[in-house]
């Protein structure tokens, strides 16, 4: 698979599984997609019976015989030092955005540490995936970045849409097709003036002049 470019990454962060039916939808295109576990993520493709094609990270979450394993299964293994600046999940993230991927796909990166959590959202900003379509799926939940311009939200009417700043202020904020409509507004970094909002159609829309939201959409009321 590394010898050619694939248009999607799905990487298996090494947290809580969390599936639920948006992981069950785009799991069933995995065969398209290059297959990366970050170190244990390993241990979440198989559960879904799905081949890791490379595993990356400093491997102190696996064992030598479940490395072995996955060797001699296809796996191509990408070792790193366990001292190092990034960590695994980040390491999997550059070497996706460095393949030239369009769209990647990152399942079980939650889970009990606070820390862990919110640094996996935090590496969504990364400049290398400027401009890749680069979400974090949990259970019946998607998370991404938006930027200045127009974005588009697909889902389904009911479904629920939370825009939350994480870059300071982020001014001129307008949407449509959202229940409580905004209108060129500054939301701030702590209220929470942008959450549970309600798509009204299967495409809402957001534009916002400066700063960055992540965006959290829930499959039918959160």
């Amino acid at each position: 698979m590394e010898t050619s470019v694939p248009l999607t990454a799905f990487i298996f962060a090494n947290g809580d599984r969390h599936d639920g039916p948006l992981v069950r939808q785009l799991l069933a295109e995995w065969p398209s997609a290059w297959i990366i576990a970050a170190d244990g993520g390993a241990r979440h493709a198989e559960v879904f019976g799905i081949p890791v094609q490379t595993i990356i990270g400093d491997m102190d979450s696996l064992t030598p015989e479940e490395l072995a394993a996955f060797e001699s299964q296809g796996a191509q293994l990408r070792r790193y030092p366990p001292e190092k600046n990034e960590t695994d999940l980040e390491l999997a993230l550059l070497l996706a955005a460095e393949r030239g991927v369009l769209r990647i796909r990152v399942f079980a990166a939650l889970g009990d540490r606070l820390d862990q959590t919110l640094g996996n959202i935090y590496l969504f900003a990364l400049p290398a995936l400027r401009g890749i379509d680069t979400r974090m799926i949990a259970g019946k939940q998607e998370a991404w970045l938006i930027y200045p311009g127009e974005n588009i939200i697909h889902g389904s009417p009911g479904d629920t849409v939370s825009l939350i700043p994480i870059s300071g202020p982020v001014n001129g904020v307008r949407t449509a097709q959202l229940y409580y409509p905004l209108k060129r507004e500054r939301l701030e970094f702590g209220p929470a003036r942008g959450m549970s909002n309600i798509m009204q159609s299967e495409t809402a829309r957001v534009w916002l002049d400066d700063g960055i939201l992540l965006v959290v959409h829930t499959l039918g009321r959160a």
